[in-house]
């Protein structure tokens, strides 16, 4: 228990003592002693609220606790020692209401600190030796036992590890780690004891980034206290302006006393704290994690957030999305070829084609002769044939290329993407089609943004500008600037800052520079966390953009609850004031009143305790359902990707062999799509429904499952129908023109319902 709250319990204590005795030694015939007993209990609250305006004085503020020291004091030099003795309990329960809803707020930051891991357990040869945090160096084997948090970021190196991190992102399921896999400090074992190798200091560890924002945040004076120092700009004045008038006109200071009784400002001192405080303990325990009051009063006012795209707008990682094939080898034998040799590479784009090939099952084989041109590409022989992969003009030195591959190039400045050639035993057999995809949550999370008052809407990226304003595009965001290098980032937010308060949204590393300079600095995920305590005033701890969304709407609605509360109890309190002007409400019962107020005015804060987010606390789909359904979706893209292919196969292969690759088309989408699409409106659909309410809220997505079926079934039929000498130019280009209007249906399609099946499973 701190010094604050030792002497707000004291206070407290003898104040009530001292109310309660005076009154009992009152009724038994003492009124002179009672006098005594009321005066004396009275004078520590008098002495503290001498010391807190002294504090205010020396800090430059405006002091509000003037009115409390005038009524308290007045109401002794007048005689009126129980109504002192009344105010000064209610000025001591107003301070212990403060304590207990800041508690009651600060609960979700303060379980983190409690959760601060203090030892590690060391492997030492074959010894384990209990260390101080502080002695973990990078490259420390640890043991983290069942219960345990994990002391610092590593990597899992026993088979896998279970860890609960709801104290970190909010989420209540636990996450299975696998070897090789990142485990975050502050993560608690929930399963069997598990090894791990240390990659950070515990100084410099994700958790020690989250306790120094904790701490921060318990440090910084509540942006209510500026707000409430300058209503008291004018509430202060008006209320010792209305004391004089009535002693004045009255002729009686008791009269005045009144009117300064019921203006004792305790809304201004602890409505908007109180909210406040609520506001960023909801944060935390949604995994946002605010850095102080002030940044949040910032965040509820900004008008303009500046997005960094990969990692954030994006997912930061290459994905697969289409396979090029030149016409001596199908799609799957080039993705195989090709992920083969590039399990011998670290390049981040090798890492994502050999994770595509796993994805679709495919058997990879051990390449030997491997040699690699960093940041060009790669060559080696597998299976006996002499393999190349990597970009144009790296393999284009080494193969013969066709007329496609340029139009590729062509198809991959129009998609914003990146191409990765392939080349076999001297020729460019096909290439691989890679995109930074969007995230899930993106579209859903900026259109939260606005629907919370966010006006504009800026991209910055060092990325090249074709790839930029496609994703700009997608997204429908008003402003792309790309080629942005970090000072430009920098000026950019600089130039923005007259028009109103700024967010600036990136990873914490590379965007310092401009997380500092915004008004709101925030910080993403697991990579942010560790690297923006400094940098950064908000860190979102789940990889999740659509949590800004909630921050902000939190962030708003409990400035507006501070601000209401506020309003409300200086309102209450004017009219009093009135009254007491006028003879109708004396010192005594004023007190009692000015009570009541104070209690409501804390209720009323406590209100943003319980602000929600958009589907928060609403039924949810639960986490087993979307994983299944997004395996489902996971194992149908090969499909998706054979549909585009196909057409773009279809102009180049000879014509009598149209109808065997429609065949092989149409049995996958008769074996596996159409299948899934029925099962989606016979058993998805049902559930979703009753999670989003509403008469018919999928029709649209069901409307959609009628036309993929239309269009399958006049792929079949027009397949059936072809001659065997294939099709004429007219049936080419009709064959042409479904399979691009079922590409295009089925991307469509599926990326609609991810978003759905993502954002209620949100809740969950």
């Amino acid at each position: 228990m701190n010094l604050r709250r030792v002497t707000t319990v004291l206070l407290l204590a003898v104040s009530a003592t001292g109310l309660i005795g005076g009154i009992a030694v009152r009724i038994s015939g003492e009124p002179t002693w009672a006098g005594w007993i009321w005066v004396i209990s009275s004078a520590p609250v008098l002495l503290a609220v001498v010391v807190g305006i002294g504090r205010t004085v020396l800090r430059r503020e405006a002091g509000i606790d003037l009115i409390a020291l005038l009524s308290i004091g007045g109401a002794m030099a007048l005689g009126e020692y129980l109504t002192g003795a009344v105010i000064g309990l209610m000025l001591a329960s107003g301070r212990s209401l403060e304590d207990f809803a800041e508690e009651r707020a600060r609960r979700e930051m303060s379980a983190l600190l409690g959760r601060a891991p203090r030892t590690a357990n060391r492997y030492d040869g074959v010894e384990i030796v209990q260390v101080p945090l502080h002695n973990i160096r990078p490259g420390d084997r640890l043991l983290v036992r069942a219960g345990e948090a994990v002391p610092t970021d590593g990597v899992v190196s026993s088979t896998t590890a279970v860890l609960d991190e709801s104290a970190l992102t909010g989420e209540p399921l636990p996450v299975r780690r696998n070897s090789g896999e990142g485990a975050r400090s502050g993560a608690v074992n929930a399963a069997m004891p598990f090894d791990m190798i240390a990659t950070t200091a515990a100084a410099d560890s994700t958790f020690a980034g989250i306790v120094r924002l904790v701490e921060a945040a318990h440090r910084s004076k509540a942006p209510a206290a500026r707000l409430a120092d300058r209503y008291a700009l004018l509430f202060v004045p008006l209320s010792l302006t209305v004391a004089a008038a009535a002693w004045i006109v009255a002729g009686d200071p008791v009269r005045g006393l009144a009117v300064l009784v019921v203006a004792t400002p305790c809304p201004l001192i602890l409505a908007v704290p109180v909210a406040i405080v609520a506001g960023l303990s909801r944060c935390a325990k949604r995994g946002v994690l605010i850095k102080g009051g002030g940044v949040l009063e910032k965040l509820a006012q900004a008008q303009t957030l500046f997005f960094d795209k990969t990692g954030t707008l994006t997912g930061g990682r290459a994905r697969l999305v289409a396979i090029e094939p030149g016409t001596t080898l199908a799609a799957t034998e080039l993705l195989r070829l090709a992920a083969s040799l590039d399990q011998v590479s670290q390049h981040v784009i090798a890492q994502a084609i050999v994770s595509a090939a796993r994805e679709r099952g495919l058997t990879l084989s051990l390449p030997s002769n491997v040699e690699e041109q960093p940041g060009a590409g790669v060559t080696g022989i597998v299976d006996d044939r002499r393999v190349a992969v990597g970009s144009y003009s790296f393999v284009s030195l080494i193969a013969n290329s066709d007329d496609w591959s340029q139009q590729f190039l062509r198809r991959m400045d129009y998609d914003g993407a990146t191409s990765v050639f392939v080349a076999i035993d001297g020729a460019v057999a096909g290439a691989l089609l890679l995109v930074d995809e969007i995230r899930l949550e993106t579209p859903r999370a900026l259109r939260l943004l606005r629907k919370a008052g966010v006006k504009r809407i800026v991209m910055l990226t060092g990325d090249r500008r074709d790839v930029a304003e496609t994703i700009g595009a997608m997204l429908g965001v008003d402003q792309v600037l790309a080629d942005q290098r970090p000072q430009d980032k920098l000026a950019a937010i600089k130039a923005e800052h007259p028009s109103g308060s700024t967010i600036m949204v990136g990873d914490g590393v590379n965007d310092a520079p401009a997380l500092a300079a915004a008004d709101v600095g925030v910080a993403m995920g697991e990579r942010g966390a560790a690297a923006s305590s400094e940098a950064a005033g908000m860190v979102l701890l789940v990889d999740r953009l659509d949590r800004l969304a909630e921050a902000l709407r939190i962030a708003c609605r409990s400035r507006a609850i501070a601000i209401e509360s506020v309003i409300g109890g200086m309102g209450l309190s004017v009219v009093a004031m009135g009254f007491a002007a006028f003879g109708y409400l004396p010192p005594l019962a004023g007190a009692v009143l000015q009570e009541a107020i104070d209690v409501a005015v804390i209720l009323n804060a406590l209100r943003a305790l319980h602000v929600h987010g958009p589907r928060e606390g609403r039924p949810a789909l639960a986490p087993a359902a979307f994983d299944a359904l997004k395996t489902e979706h996971q194992e149908l893209r090969p499909i998706l990707e054979r549909v585009r292919a196909t057409a773009d196969r279809l102009t180049i292969i000879p014509a009598k062999e149209v109808a065997a690759e429609l065949a092989d088309l149409n049995e996958l989408l008769q074996k596996h799509l159409i299948p899934h699409e029925d099962q989606d409106d016979a058993k998805v659909y049902p559930v979703v429904e009753q999670l989003i309410g509403g008469d018919d809220p999928m029709a649209a997505m069901s409307r959609a499952h009628r036309e993929i079926r239309h269009l399958s079934r006049l792929l079949q039929r027009m397949g059936s129908d072809l001659r065997q000498e294939g099709p004429d130019s007219k049936m080419l280009a009709e064959i042409l023109r479904i399979l691009h209007g079922l590409d295009a249906i089925l991307r469509l399609h599926f990326a609609q319902e991810d978003e759905i099946y993502h954002s209620l499973a949100e809740a969950a």
